[in-house]
């Protein structure tokens, strides 16, 4: 089990908040797959607090998508405080702030990333939102190593993440890449073993290069931490979680899904996606999520195609039809492990 200040977890393992990824349709997907935890994609605090439909969207937490945190990204301690509460009281279980993206437009308006290059305002930042919430819900901070390699940026990592255990966050999410890698490079689990050993009992999540339920035994062997966040690891494959969950029981890891199986979530993720955002915005959106899925089809190739090709709602049904044909006898699926030519999804 992993407990995040209130929230009880009865594996170690979550879904982490995946910018342009994470909506409420593919929470529940994650859920359905065994995912006992999931945050939202990274919001701006100015979303949160500008009335619209954007807004509107953020602050309704469905009844089936708990517990679920809300993922902060925003540049002034006072609005990432007042977007919390917000959140809060819309019925988010935790708040998570976001010290980690890398993304340049977000460090070039002094967001995600760019706080670890200025302690003493990140660690004011954590101070204002912990006061904001009031002990309603945990809050918990999300990290990389530093801005770079340099001894300065690993001093800051830690003047940050003590001032954050002392504030009383619940718990701190360490990616150990910097922000200057990106997704190049090394994701340094050594560093994640220092992290943890650095703070004794306080609850370390581990997240990089996560790809299959080996990777996540490995993390928390290797480097002591108490959970794995799934990142890019899960896009395409929520059936990452119910392998985990295996692994970390003791159990056989499940056969992967057959063609059948991946059909009866593509299914479930579409009808999500339709009723959330409707046929015509629907249909777009799920043809990321369609590519990202055809990968674990024996034809990969094919099918990653045929979901590229993908127009309408139409062409959705006939892809389904052809490539996910019940009465077809496919070949076996293979595990899915570590595709090399993943694009980096905006996971901070």
């Amino acid at each position: 089990m992993l407990r995040i200040g209130s929230i009880e977890l009865d594996v170690p393992v979550m879904q982490a908040a995946l910018s342009g990824w994470s909506d409420l349709p593919m929470r529940r997907i994650a859920r359905r797959c065994g995912a006992p935890y999931a945050l939202n994609e990274v919001v701006l605090d100015q979303a949160v607090l500008r009335k619209g439909r954007h807004q509107r969207r953020i602050l309704n937490v469905a009844a089936d998508d708990h517990p679920v945190g809300g993922q902060l990204l925003g540049s002034r301690p006072d609005e990432l405080a007042d977007a919390a509460d917000a959140m809060v009281r819309a019925g988010y279980d935790a708040v998570d702030i976001n010290f980690g993206c890398p993304v340049r437009k977000v460090l070039g308006r002094c967001r995600g990333g760019f706080w670890l290059s200025t302690p003493a305002a990140a660690i004011e930042a954590v101070r204002c939102v912990h006061d904001a919430v009031a002990g309603r819900v945990p809050v918990t901070v999300k990290m990389r190593r530093g801005m770079d390699d340099s001894p300065g940026s690993e001093r800051s990592f830690f003047e940050i993440l003590d001032g954050a255990l002392s504030i009383g966050v619940a718990a701190v999410t360490v990616h150990p890449r910097t922000v200057r890698q990106r997704y190049v490079g090394p994701s340094r689990w050594d560093f994640l073993r220092r992290v943890k050993q650095h703070v004794g009992g306080a609850v370390v999540i581990g997240s990089g290069d996560l790809f299959c339920a080996a990777d996540a035994r490995r993390m928390m062997e290797q480097t002591g931490v108490d959970g794995v966040a799934i990142a890019r690891g899960c896009i395409g494959n929520p059936w990452i979680f119910r392998e985990i969950r295996a692994v970390l029981t003791g159990r056989p890891i499940p056969a992967p899904p057959t063609v059948a199986e991946q059909r009866d979530i593509i299914d479930e993720h579409y009808r999500h996606v339709i009723d959330t955002y409707g046929e015509e915005r629907g249909s777009r959106i799920m043809r990321k999520f369609g590519i990202r899925y055809g990968e674990y089809h024996p034809l990969a190739h094919e099918v990653r195609k045929a979901f590229v090709d993908i127009r309408n709602a139409g062409d959705w049904q006939a892809v389904m039809d052809r490539w996910y044909n019940p009465a077809v006898e496919w070949p076996p699926t293979k595990r899915k492990v570590a595709p090399g030519d993943l694009i980096a999804a905006g996971a901070g």
